[in-house]
């Protein structure tokens, strides 16, 4: 088996380096397709699902990792930990090291998350009829491709219906097809329940939390946090920089009608939002490859550690609790969120992360002309909204219409509700009106537009758990 990487490419004159990636080449001959699909799982917190998708080798992975100086031969313990995992114990002898010593120093330095270790190992015990049981149970959700039991584990994953603080679904499934695996979630409940950090009370945060429950911090650091918590009540926003705002507009698809109007909306929004002080980037058509490469960027983006907010907006055609790619993939809303929560976008924590929407998520109505409607395939039962939403604070998702109705786009002026938001932002803003009242400005006044004859009408709809008023400033320079 020979590498195509470009970090397994060595020359004679470095034998030292030369020697350890000959360990890692006769590491990748030993391991089956199979073991390369557990690396690929197990590696899914530190490499992005792109460069995983690319990899069909274990030599792929460890160039990866290499490159990005996860792997070298002084410190070549997270690939003694991965084959620890795997059970290839053996192979740990080509890295001078033994079983026992692994299993010492993994309390300390391991890197697998308490909860992709939990997947890894339920997938394990899970047989090709329990899979098939699983797959007919969540047959309205799951696509018809093949899978084994890592890959539909990792698609309940990608697919938001499934988090290290959101088990529900794989214990049900569990619980009806394999009851014994409970006992394995419970335990991982258990053991990450006594690796929480101790929960910090401050005096001056507003008792704007659910009743019964205080805010736990998490292991980074919080001096920001208390900064801003000075300011009782209202957001910070005097870092560095404002924040990013990204606008995914999908104009054409590869099937579906096009939508005229769409330009508008996304030149508004980044005149707005740039006026405001953001770093705006639009992207347009965005296939859901280029989406999930677009996501992975923000989620890691360097910039959010200094600065005080993130925008995210897609326009798009849409159906319940979902938006369309441009190559007419449906994506969760919750995908979207799920990737700046605290957990995979530490930058942004604390901070407010806001999401609008411009999309139907229902019934599709012939509309008159110049009048259009962003839906596909209606459906009967609309979930509800917070599900789109992170359960944890300082999200807010702004939908352009209620579940289960129409969005109206104009062919030449843009949407209701896009045009409202940016009017009443660049109206409200200067008036030091917090978020939420402006978007109640909105809703009334996009529940008061009507088409040509008077027919359809509109009722946008936020969905949040901000803890505090996020009120932005105007920049002197933009006064």
């Amino acid at each position: 088996m020979a590498s195509q990487g470009r970090s397994l490419s060595f020359s004679s004159d470095d034998y030292g380096q030369s020697n350890f990636r000959g360990k890692l080449l006769t590491i990748d001959s030993k391991l089956g397709s199979q073991d390369v699909e557990a690396l690929k799982f197990l590696c899914r917190d530190c490499i992005s699902h792109k460069e995983l998708e690319k990899a069909s080798s274990a030599l792929d992975i460890f160039d990866h990792l290499l490159a990005e100086e996860q792997l070298s031969e002084e410190d070549s313990f997270f690939l003694e930990e991965l084959l620890y995992l795997i059970k290839q114990k053996s192979l740990l002898r080509h890295l001078n090291q033994t079983k026992e010593q692994v299993e010492s120093l993994l309390p300390t330095r391991g890197r697998v998350s308490l909860f992709r270790k939990l997947l890894y190992e339920l997938s394990e015990s899970i047989s090709s009829d329990n899979l098939k049981n699983m797959i007919f149970l969540q047959r309205d959700s799951i696509p018809k491709i093949q899978m084994t039991s890592l890959s539909f584990l990792a698609y309940l994953e990608r697919q938001g219906q499934i988090d290290e603080d959101n088990l529900k679904l794989l214990e049900d499934l569990c619980g009806r097809v394999v009851p014994n695996l409970v006992r394995k979630i419970e335990k991982y409940k258990r053991e990450k329940a006594s690796q929480a950090p101790p929960t910090r009370v401050v005096d001056k945060e507003p008792a704007s939390l659910p009743q019964g429950e205080e805010e736990t911090l998490p292991c980074y650091d919080v001096d920001p946090l208390l900064e801003a918590l000075s300011e009782a009540g209202v957001y910070r926003m005097n870092r560095k920089h404002r924040g990013h705002c990204v606008v995914v507009n999908n104009y054409t698809f590869t099937s579906m009608d096009d939508r005229p109007g769409t330009d508008k909306d996304a030149e508004h929004l980044k005149h707005v939002f740039e006026w405001l002080g953001f770093s705006v980037c639009v992207y347009d058509n965005v296939t859901k490859g280029r989406l999930d490469e677009v996501l992975w960027e923000y989620e890691c983006h360097p910039d959010h550690a200094d600065g005080d907010c993130f925008v995210f907006c897609v326009l798009s055609h849409g159906k319940y609790g979902a938006v369309y790619s441009s190559d007419e993939i449906l994506v969760p809303i919750q995908e979207i969120t799920s990737h700046f929560t605290a957990q995979k976008c530490p930058g942004l924590a604390h901070k407010p992360k806001l999401f609008f929407i411009q999309a139907c998520q229902g019934k599709k109505m012939q509309p008159p002309v110049f009048i259009e409607a962003d839906a596909v395939n209606p459906e009967p039962v609309a979930p509800s909204l917070q599900r789109s939403i992170p359960d944890e604070a300082d999200f807010l998702l702004g939908m352009a219409t209620v579940p289960g109705y129409l969005a109206v786009r104009h062919v030449e002026n843009g949407s209701w509700y896009i045009q409202s938001l940016c009017n009443h932002l660049k109206s409200l803003v200067p008036r030091n009106e917090d978020i939420l009242s402006i978007l109640t400005a909105v809703n009334n006044d996009v529940s008061q537009k009507a088409d040509s004859k008077g027919k359809w009408k509109q009722m946008p709809q936020p969905a949040f758990t901000l803890r505090k008023k996020l009120v932005f400033p105007v920049p002197p320079e933009r006064r």
